[in-house]
């Protein structure tokens, strides 16, 4: 469906986008996770085709969105963060207008409005101005511009922001539905949105992309947290012998609190054989547990390894 190669776009001295590259398969929920400023939306509206990259390239159901910008946009729907609203309209003039924005065929522009107002239950507002709409519903109007076009691939840029809590849980439900009929990419800086809605995630900081992990899997790995009263020499290659161990790294701590991290193939047995070594050698062990991967935890140690 997506096809992400090296992309790269500065302004001025500023790097917003450096050698991004990810693919989105057919009927995946994605979630484009980072802080304000990690060029989320830079990355959005390359995809879109309403910006150029400095270089890569991004192809969309094969198409080259920079070569065939106009075949790409017929393929997708779009809701930018501020969704591009009149509110002087109706809701059912602004979507005729958008109607033909997309060239829709005449003859079937009246049931695919309605469908989508259905989809959107906007039903009962179609006589209303957009400008006295709620923020939700202002927002349920763009995402019926973007779907009434029945696009393949849908790019949501931050669709809950500013909603209260009422409209996020009604934005996600109805996002849920759209799902079962498209691909979805959206931009988001808040992790539970991610975790209520997406398959996979990916993060991106400071323009790079440090993550890209399927969420199911992420909440199946773990770490054991081996902590020590005081240093033992050699410990890391000790433990670097166990079997189903990957990785062994020792943490910051203090003279009486010595952390390490290990790391390990996903055997479930990992923290009992890190015990029977303890044991055997006679560590002075504070602390032994699993740690499980959080897409919390994921983006913490990501953000604070800079």
């Amino acid at each position: 469906m997506i096809s992400v190669k090296d992309l790269s776009k500065s302004y001025s001295s500023q790097v917003a986008l450096d050698d991004v590259s990810f693919d989105i398969a057919q009927g995946e929920i994605v979630g484009l996770l980072g802080p304000n400023g990690a060029g989320k939306t830079t990355l959005i509206k390359i995809m879109t085709g309403y910006l150029h990259p400095d270089t890569g390239s991004v192809t969309i159901h094969g198409f080259d969105v920079m070569d065939d910008t106009i075949e790409v946009q017929r393929q997708i729907g779009y809701l930018p963060e501020n969704a591009p609203l009149y509110p002087e309209l109706t809701v059912q003039t602004y979507l005729s207008l958008m109607a033909d924005l997309h060239h829709m065929d005449p003859a079937y522009q009246v049931p695919q409005i309605l469908e989508a107002v259905d989809a959107t239950g906007l039903r009962d507002r179609l006589s209303q101005r957009i400008g006295t709409l709620s923020k939700g519903y202002r927002q349920r109007v763009g995402i019926a511009q973007a779907i009434m076009h029945k696009p393949a691939l849908l790019i949501f840029d931050e669709p809950t922001v500013g909603l209260d809590p009422t409209q996020i849980l009604e934005i996600r439900s109805l996002i849920r539905t759209l799902a079962e009929h498209s691909t979805i990419l959206f931009s988001t800086h808040i992790l539970a949105e991610v975790e209520a809605l997406c398959d996979r995630v990916l993060i991106l900081l400071n323009g790079s992309l440090r993550s890209d992990d399927v969420l199911s899997e992420l909440r199946g790995t773990n770490d054991v947290i081996l902590v020590l009263q005081k240093d033992v020499a050699n410990l890391s290659s000790m433990l670097a012998q166990l079997p189903a161990v990957v990785k062994v790294t020792r943490e910051s701590g203090t003279q009486d609190f010595i952390p390490y991290r290990i790391s390990g193939d996903g055997n479930p047995n990992l923290s009992s054989l890190v015990f029977r070594a303890a044991k055997e050698h006679g560590w002075p062990v504070q602390e032994l547990y699993n740690e499980v991967a959080t897409l919390e935890s994921t983006f913490n140690s990501l953000a604070l390894a800079g």
